[in-house]
């Protein structure tokens, strides 16, 4: 703190040496861009792999075959943002169960992973209404809404969601805990979600992610089994934290990428040790 007179006849005023931090807005629109870019672009490919009409059903017909190659598009989706200057801003969650997961090992603080949630939410939903341009195609297949299987049991698609998480989260632990994977973060996503659809998406369809699963079921009004989609990866996160918590300390800023290039601060500064209560900052 220090005092500063602004004229000869004023008293002095107390002025705050630590600068005001502003509201760090730009990277969450950077994170509900992201997000709505991995909507649009991945559920349109559903819509293309699977809907009444498209020519890919007849030109790919092999089912397992279609969900495999739309697993891995939807997973280099994400990579791409990752590695786009979205990630480079806001490091590229994308997913509430991500944000959620870099909470509870400690590199972000409450506002920030609230902030992400909220912008993830809304960016799902924008995302999603343009897919309404997809007509009965898309429609056909409720605009690439996640819902269990015909048949499949409540509990038996729960767990598929929470394994699936379990596999995306455990694995991001691992590459983000050792500089020398770290660059290939992303590189995961395109293997991890090829294979991960091609077995599981008859099951529970494979989310992963609540934001995933929100946009679609708001412009379809296909709600059926929804818990699944929040309860099942945020359970998966958990276990995956938990078994992965040796590493949380290795993992030294929230991003999936761009790990040199954070200009604000952000990400290191709530990553950084706290100082022990009664210790000057």
């Amino acid at each position: 703190m220090r005092r500063v007179r602004e004229g000869h006849d004023e008293e002095p005023r107390v002025v705050n040496d630590r600068k005001t931090e502003a509201f760090p807005w730009r990277v969450f629109v950077s994170e509900l861009a992201g997000t709505a870019l991995l909507l649009l672009i991945g559920l349109s490919l559903v819509i293309l792999m699977f809907g009444s009409g498209s020519p890919l059903v007849s030109l790919i017909p092999n089912e397992g075959l279609r969900r495999l190659i739309t697993g891995f598009l939807f997973g280099t989706t994400g990579a791409c943002i990752a590695l786009s200057p979205v990630g480079k801003v806001s490091g590229a969650h994308i997913n509430p169960a991500v944000t959620l997961a870099f909470r509870l090992m400690g590199k972000l603080d409450l506002q920030t992973t609230l902030g992400y949630i909220g912008a993830q939410l809304i960016g799902a939903v924008l995302g999603s209404l343009p897919l309404l341009l997809w007509g009965r195609m898309g429609s056909s297949v409720d605009f690439g809404a996640t819902l269990p299987g015909p048949g499949v049991p409540l509990t038996r698609a729960f767990l598929g969601e929470m394994i699936t998480t379990f596999a995306m989260v455990a694995l991001l632990a691992v590459f983000l805990a050792f500089r020398r994977l770290r660059p290939f973060t992303p590189a995961i996503f395109p293997p991890l979600y090829a294979l991960m659809v091609w077995a599981e998406a008859p099951i529970s369809g494979t989310s992963t992610n609540p934001a995933r699963s929100l946009g679609p079921s708001v412009i379809s009004g296909q709600w059926q089994g929804w818990w699944i989609y929040w309860i099942g990866p945020l359970a998966g996160m958990l276990v995956a934290v938990l078994a992965c918590s040796f590493l949380g300390k290795r993992i030294e800023v929230a991003k999936l990428y761009y790990f040199d290039s954070d200009r604000d601060r952000l990400f290191r500064r709530q990553a950084a040790p706290k100082p022990p209560r009664g210790t000057a900052a």
